[in-house]
């Protein structure tokens, strides 16, 4: 794959033209998604299949390996991440980026255990995923800046940086980590 690789062209060329077959594509990502964030990387190939409602077959049909499954839902989630950023972009500017970041936390779940299979490997798929997320994200954090609602001492990448170190800690519960992420963002914005 060039290195110019466009997330949203990878998971096109990826999924079924065929509709049954694209709906079990879909859903196999979304179960392995969910499965990958409840038991990390080692998440059974066999319950993922079985909990999306297709046989395994299906799924190596779809994903030949396990590294295959593993940058296809990586790809899905930056993807959606783009999209995400697309539609929040005319909230106004404090209210987008704290929307996409948050939802940047189910991204960083998921991306946690996928880097724990592929620890040290780098692919265009991965390394396309990490432009396009960065991409997504520079518009949301420039407009709060320029807005004057948030620090202009820092860039995308400190600030996923801290929302990724945020995500890799575990939480006795969903509220407490969503309680320390409130605070880190308050800790960006500027008050009038």
């Amino acid at each position: 794959m060039p290195d110019q690789i466009v997330v949203s062209e990878f998971l096109a060329a990826q999924r079924p033209r065929r509709a049954d077959a694209a709906r079990n594509f879909d859903a196999l990502l979304m179960t392995a998604r969910e499965a990958f964030a409840e038991h990390g990387a080692e998440a059974s190939l066999e319950d993922i299949a079985r909990r999306a409602g297709v046989g395994i077959g299906t799924l190596y049909r779809n994903f030949p390996t396990r590294r295959h499954l593993f940058e296809a839902v990586y790809a899905n989630e930056v993807d959606d991440l783009g999209r995400v950023a697309a539609e929040v972009a005319g909230e106004p500017p404090w209210q987008a980026l704290n929307a996409w970041l948050r939802r940047f936390v189910d991204y960083a779940m998921t991306k946690r255990a996928i880097r724990e299979a592929l620890e040290g490997e780098q692919s265009d798929v991965f390394l396309a995923c990490r432009h396009s997320l960065y991409d997504a994200g520079t518009p949301l954090l420039h407009r709060a800046q320029q807005a004057g609602e948030v620090r202009t001492d820092m860039s995308i990448d400190d600030l996923l940086r801290m929302v990724s170190g945020i995500t890799s800690i575990a939480f006795p519960d969903e509220s407490q980590r969503d309680r320390v992420l409130g605070i880190a963002l308050d800790g960006i914005r500027i008050r009038h």
